[in-house]
């Protein structure tokens, strides 16, 4: 199986890179950009009985090696066969 992770600062943290992306948008003329909150994708490649033990490895994995739970928050975007 393959899937994918979005991880992502959580919204009431401060994202130093993200501020820093949309200043440099701002200086390159992209005005209407008013925010940009940076993350990480994880593409994995995975062996799994099921859908559901893909989830479960999935969320195991982001919560203890992709992420730091204090700050940042995960989603599994896709899980393909």
């Amino acid at each position: 199986m393959k899937a994918l992770v979005h991880v992502t600062v959580k919204p009431d943290v401060l994202d130093p890179q993200g501020r820093a992306i949309q200043r440099g948008c701002a200086s390159l003329g992209y005005a209407g950009v008013r925010d940009v909150r940076q993350g990480k994708l994880f593409e994995i490649e995975l062996d799994a009985a099921d859908r559901g033990a893909a989830e479960r490895l999935l969320s195991e994995l982001a919560q203890k090696v992709l992420s730091n739970p204090v700050v940042e928050d995960y989603r599994v975007v896709s899980i393909e066969d």
